[in-house]
């Protein structure tokens, strides 16, 4: 029996120390650069893809762009979606996110219904994540488009309560994000703070744009880093293959 793609993404921090995934936004990346970016992925030892944005200001035709990135990327694809407008038959999975640190409805479980029978329908993996946005300095995109207040970064404790919740109803992977262009990451304190109480992998994005900062937040706890807008002004292959050594340097954890 085929493993499914969230089993081959837990398996990953016992293997390398921590995932490295890098973020594509259809918004930012044309068609036609899929390719050179995609072996570059290869080249510098990604271990996944997720697409997806905050917003969809050009007209991008997602199932074109999700099934080039799959046949060039040799990677899993995974949805990171900011609509249900982003989510393509062609996806590997598709993170099904409820943004647990907000209190408006529509993000907690409204979009949710739109979304399902269509991920049924098109039969791609749903991966239940608890989204948490984390103060970063400046109001975010995915901030301003969820109408959320995001964790204060100085209460580790609200950060802990929030992802237990989550991990209590289900939630398989969490995630903790300052948003795309954050000013300042999550904190490594929160970081430990949540793995030292939480058993589901944690995913940390935002604001991350160096190999030292990528390598304290795999130290502090991390399963998976996630990079994306440090790519998109610095598409460089020898940079993106530092930012993953540095997430893979670790030794492996004990299972």
């Amino acid at each position: 029996m085929t493993d499914s793609t969230f089993q081959q993404l837990v398996r990953i921090p016992e293997q390398r120390g921590a995932g490295f995934i890098v973020l594509v936004d259809p918004d930012k990346l044309e068609r036609a650069q899929l390719a050179q970016f995609s072996e570059m992925c290869h080249e510098a030892s990604v271990d996944a893809v997720f697409v997806g944005g905050s917003l969809c200001t050009r007209d991008v035709d997602i199932d074109a762009f999700v099934s080039d990135l799959k046949s060039d990327a040799r990677l899993p694809v995974v949805g990171f979606p900011g609509s249900v407008n982003q989510i393509s038959r062609h996806l590997d999975a598709v993170l099904f996110l409820s943004i647990v640190s907000s209190r408006n409805p529509e993000y907690l479980f409204g979009q949710h219904i739109h979304a399902a029978p269509l991920i049924r329908r098109l039969g791609v993996e749903p991966i239940p994540t608890a989204y948490m946005l984390v103060e970063s300095g400046l109001t975010t995109t995915a901030q301003y488009v969820s109408n959320s207040m995001p964790l204060p970064r100085s209460k580790p404790d609200v950060a802990v309560a929030t992802a237990l919740a989550a991990e209590m109803m289900g939630m398989k992977l969490l995630f903790t994000d300052g948003g795309s262009g954050a000013h300042e990451p999550v904190p490594d304190e929160m970081i430990t703070a949540i793995t030292e109480v939480c058993a589901s992998p944690l995913v940390v994005g935002g604001g991350l744009r160096s190999p030292m900062e990528v390598a304290r937040k795999v130290e502090a706890g991390a399963d998976f880093v996630v990079v994306g807008n440090a790519f998109e002004t610095r598409p460089d292959a020898s940079f993106m293959a530092e930012m993953a050594a540095a997430a893979h340097s670790l030794v492996p954890r004990a299972v």
